[in-house]
């Protein structure tokens, strides 16, 4: 593991010029300029957009260089198929759980009683275009799209699992190819350094894009929707605050780590994702702090992106929370059985639709769609409020993907654990935790 000597204490940087205090002032910035001067704030939304789309340009190289490094130098090609397996069973449990959990709390709070809404009033040609992208977005059409036109499609889309998919097969080749790949292999790890300094350019700037993009939010919805639907809000918020506490602190303690230093070892990313409403933009740096972390970069490669499809648990709090909200509004009560129906295909339509620009309100309207009981015209109620609840949504999804890589890291036994404890209580320089680790060792249970 390549180490980076803190620089001396006249060199250290102050802290307001840390990421940390530029994205918080970018985002207080954005958020009176969107209120006071709505007109302005809206106009900002190329700073936002232009922002994701830079971190969206970068990722696709993040992913292959770190997922062939990884896996492509592990001695047993069968530890990253363990390692899958073990991702999808670690996933699919937790997506499940967050299901659930938003389905209690939206049979105990009822958030949607007392609304009293009319299906038939509502403006069904509002959602009809997520609905047509839902339908576009089946769970067969996924399948089928995780394998490209092309090698080069996959990097021009941009599609995480494609990206994954070839990182994958180009690993177990060079792997295959014994001493002859080493060559290739260094090329690579000295190509993972050059992009990872592409990224810490583009996070600078980080405070740009969430200035324009939380303008662009106030402005253009304004702080007054989300009064109207403040109770549904509220309760988005505590659930998905209970489920990283609770349950997510739980597993970490189990595993070994506590939540909260978690949290704030991952401040800078939290910020970039409250203020851009999108997860992707903090993936990048996501796996750079959970490599410096002590996860070996093998189980970051795998991981992280297969996470981003399938541990949302986030959006999976969002789906069945706001499915039973649109059910109460409209005056529609459903059973036990139904509402177990309502979970499961849930969890069908939430991997179909993986991927997908706003993908929360898009597998809502593909969960609605196939459960005749709920209306998808109720979607209307929410559609005002989306883009704040979507900030809450993407900060879970990030929370819960990077305990997810500190866990199965632990089982692999490809955690370094005094790295980790150490990077958790802050010991770790901001300047070293900044550069990718290359590990070139086993990592410590």
């Amino acid at each position: 593991m390549i180490h980076v000597s803190p620089p001396p204490a006249s060199q250290q940087r102050s802290p307001f010029r840390s990421l940390y205090f530029q994205v918080i002032v970018a985002v207080v910035a954005g958020i009176a300029v969107g209120h006071f001067w709505p007109h302005a704030g809206t106009a900002l939304q190329p700073l936002g957009d232009g922002f994701i789309r830079l971190v969206k340009m970068i990722i696709p190289p993040v992913i292959f260089l770190t997922v062939v490094t990884g896996v492509a130098g592990l001695s047993d090609l069968g530890k990253a198929g363990r390692l899958a397996g073990k991702a999808m069973v670690y996933f699919l449990t937790f997506s499940t759980l967050a299901l659930v959990v938003g389905m209690l709390v939206a049979n105990i709070v009822r958030p949607g009683a007392g609304v009293h809404a009319d299906p038939s009033s509502m403006d069904a040609h509002s959602v009809a275009a997520f609905v047509a992208r839902a339908q576009a977005h089946s769970f067969s059409g996924f399948m089928l799209n995780i394998i490209p036109d092309t090698v080069l499609s996959a990097f021009v889309s941009g599609d995480i699992l494609q990206v994954l998919l070839i990182a994958i097969l180009f690993s177990i080749s060079l792997s295959h190819m014994g001493a002859r790949g080493h060559a290739i292999l260094s090329l690579f790890k000295q190509l993972t350094e050059l992009v990872f300094g592409v990224v810490r350019l583009v996070m600078l700037a980080a405070p740009i894009g969430a200035f324009g993009a939380m303008a662009f939010t106030i402005g253009r919805f304004g702080i007054g929707s989300v009064l109207n639907l403040a109770f549904l809000v509220v309760t988005f918020y505590a659930t998905s605050a209970l489920f990283i506490v609770v349950v997510l602190g739980l597993v970490a303690r189990y595993n070994g780590f506590r939540i909260l230093p978690l949290l704030a070892y991952l401040r800078e990313e939290l910020l970039i994702v409250l203020g851009t409403s999108s997860s992707e933009s903090a993936l990048p740096t996501l796996m750079t702090k959970m490599e410096n972390a002590g996860c070996a970069p093998s189980v970051v490669g795998l991981v992280v992106p297969m996470g981003y499809s399938f541990n949302l648990d986030g959006t999976n709090i969002y789906m069945s929370l706001s499915a039973l909200f649109i059910a109460q509004a409209t005056g529609v009560h459903l059973g036990l059985g139904q509402q177990v129906s309502l979970l499961l295909v849930a969890m069908i339509s939430s991997k179909g639709a993986a991927g997908v620009t706003g993908a929360g309100f898009v597998t809502l309207a593909a969960t609605l769609a196939v459960v005749p009981d709920v209306p998808v015209s109720g979607m209307a109620l929410i559609l005002g409020i989306d883009r704040f609840m979507s900030e809450c949504r993407s900060l879970t999804n990030i929370i819960g993907n990077a305990v997810a890589t500190i866990v199965l890291a632990r089982w692999e036994n490809e955690l370094d654990t005094q790295r980790l404890h150490a990077a958790l209580s802050g010991s770790i320089p901001e300047e070293e935790a900044d550069r990718p680790v290359l590990s070139t060792g086993a990592h410590n249970a």
